[in-house]
């Protein structure tokens, strides 16, 4: 039973990813960030070396693919001052990120899920207050 719920939450989940509005995808790539950065986090505290190191591997290497992810998606084409401030943080998270990961310690690691819940509160705010952002990417 518990494989069939696991099968229709994926399934929920693609859909969800699928209709989604590009404004909307930008918030959802904020909150799968968070996430894989608590399930790293929570792997320190795993007594087992070998689940521990896999599990901060893991979260760590999918918030690093995330927040990449958002720095690919920014447009420098067009050069703006908001452009190049958010390629530097989301640079600086992947750095503090990358380098927790190779260490596997977390000293770091509060500060970039402090910055990115900063990032997916103010994203969130602008997609209530104009819902035409929705549409839009960042």
């Amino acid at each position: 039973m518990a494989m069939q719920e696991s099968n229709f939450a994926q399934l929920y989940k693609q859909a969800s990813v699928n209709t989604a509005s590009p404004g909307m995808l930008v918030l959802m790539l904020y909150d799968g960030a968070l996430q894989a950065l608590h399930k790293a986090e929570h792997g320190f505290t795993l007594p087992i070396l070998a689940r521990r190191n896999e599990d901060i591997h893991n979260g760590l290497m999918r918030a690093h693919l995330i927040i990449r992810e958002l720095q690919q998606a920014l447009d420098l084409e067009v050069e703006t001052e908001f452009g190049e401030r958010m390629y530097a943080i989301y640079g600086f998270m992947l750095d503090r990120i990358f380098d927790a990961n190779v260490k596997k310690e977390q000293e770091s690691l509060p500060a970039v899920a402090a910055m990115l819940t900063d990032l997916r509160d103010a994203w969130a705010e602008m997609l209530r207050s104009d819902p035409q952002i929705a549409v839009q990417t960042h």
